[in-house]
């Protein structure tokens, strides 16, 4: 199941540099992940400052 991104998301961009499968976009109010792309690492998880992303 891929990870997802909260409202609590503050457009930081941390997540983007950290996922290896470039699974992380800018979405109109919040980043984003695609569902397809995303294999589950959790290391945008850990790389969030505001605790904004998590397992879906």
């Amino acid at each position: 199941m891929a990870y997802v991104i909260s409202d609590k998301c503050t457009r930081c961009g941390s997540c983007m540099g950290v996922c290896p499968q470039e699974a992380i976009s800018e979405g109109p109010e919040r980043y984003v992940i695609d569902p397809e792309k995303c294999v589950d690492c959790g290391l945008c998880e850990s790389e969030c400052p505001v605790e904004a992303i998590s397992a879906g």
